[in-house]
């Protein structure tokens, strides 16, 4: 048997590996699509308070406060759907599980920081400091972001780096906390969307 023989055996073996260790059906898509999402909510968000706030964001009054965490977590909502549809379908196409042990704890380690994160967020805002939430929200979905890279593809660790690094420079910087959740939840997301889908979706 030749090197070349060998080292295509040794290539097989290493991607047999990394298929039954990690999830590697994401949709890059989805990440595409949820960053249209949060551009749209935050559109939506911005243009009423600005509005019905008196012209600053930092004032949320009644009813455009709960319409604003309603159009975040229909965000969320629409995210969440449309991510476990393209990556289902995406997983029937390449005959993977779409719920085995890779997905699991996939699932698991990403939800832990989320939804700690989520449960901090709120309790922020029951107590009105609503300036730090934005930053809070980044620096959690980073950090979810990471610890799940370990069981799926490697890549999205990057994006989590810069959830984080955005998440920081919201939390010093309180009067952009919006505009770099823009960034962060919309933008980034539209381009690494694109970039994973250009590099994995079309192989």
């Amino acid at each position: 048997m030749s090197n070349e023989d060998y080292l295509k055996d040794i290539s097989e073996i290493k991607n047999l590996m990394n298929k039954s260790s990690r999830f590697i059906s994401l949709s890059g898509l989805s990440g595409i699509l949820a960053g249209i999402y949060a551009l749209i909510g935050a559109a939506v968000t911005y243009w009423l308070v600005m509005t019905y706030s008196g012209g600053t964001l930092f004032i949320f009054h009644g009813w455009v406060f709960w319409v604003s965490m309603g159009i975040l977590f229909l965000v969320a909502l629409l995210s969440v759907l449309t991510g476990a549809f393209l990556t289902m379908r995406k997983a029937k196409k390449n005959s993977e599980h779409i719920w085995d042990n890779s997905s699991r704890r996939l699932l698991f380690n990403f939800l832990v920081p989320l939804v700690v994160g989520g449960i901090y967020c709120l309790i922020i805002l029951y107590q009105g400091r609503y300036g730090q939430t934005a930053g809070l929200m980044l620096i959690f979905y980073g950090l979810a972001l990471v610890s799940a890279s370990k069981y799926s593809l490697g890549d999205i660790r990057y994006l989590g780096y810069i959830e984080i690094i955005l998440g920081l420079i919201a939390s010093y910087y309180v009067g952009y906390g919006f505009w770099l959740w823009v960034l962060g939840f919309g933008i980034m997301h539209i381009v690494y969307g694109t970039w994973m889908h250009f590099k994995y979706d079309r192989q």
